[in-house]
């Protein structure tokens, strides 16, 4: 899985995680009282970068499930937390990563799992 362009899946999904992560440590800890929601949901989107990641890096069908299944989950998120900035912003003080589909990350939020869903699709297709 983590061959070919899924090398570049691996390296986004790293650097997202890293980002996202980097971003909600320093959120929560520092101004949390400002945006909680917004900050939480860039949490919780860090660990499901890390958790594809992972899936990704280790291999195997159960792991390949395990990131396919993520994806979906990232896709759902990127897709309802974008929706909601938009719909009613003033729930929202300051961005997420999945605000606005991801606009401030150039919509890398939102490609990204589709992506890495073909991706899956097609590895797990090429090993049978």
């Amino acid at each position: 899985m983590g061959k070919g362009p899924g090398t570049l899946l691996v390296t986004l999904y790293g650097i997202f995680t890293v980002g996202a992560a980097s971003r909600s440590i320093v959120q929560l800890t520092t101004r949390f009282e400002e945006a909680p929601l917004a900050y939480v949901l860039s949490a919780v989107a860090a660990l499901v970068y890390a958790f594809i990641t992972l899936s990704l890096v280790r291999g195997g069908e159960k792991a390949r499930r395990a990131a396919l299944g993520c994806c979906c989950v990232e896709l759902l998120g990127v897709l309802t937390v974008g929706t909601w900035t938009l719909v009613e912003p003033s729930a929202f003080p300051d961005a997420t990563v999945w605000s606005d589909y991801g606009m401030g990350y150039l919509f890398i939020p939102v490609i990204l799992p589709v992506t890495g869903m073909l991706w899956l699709r097609r590895s797990r297709a090429a090993a049978h």
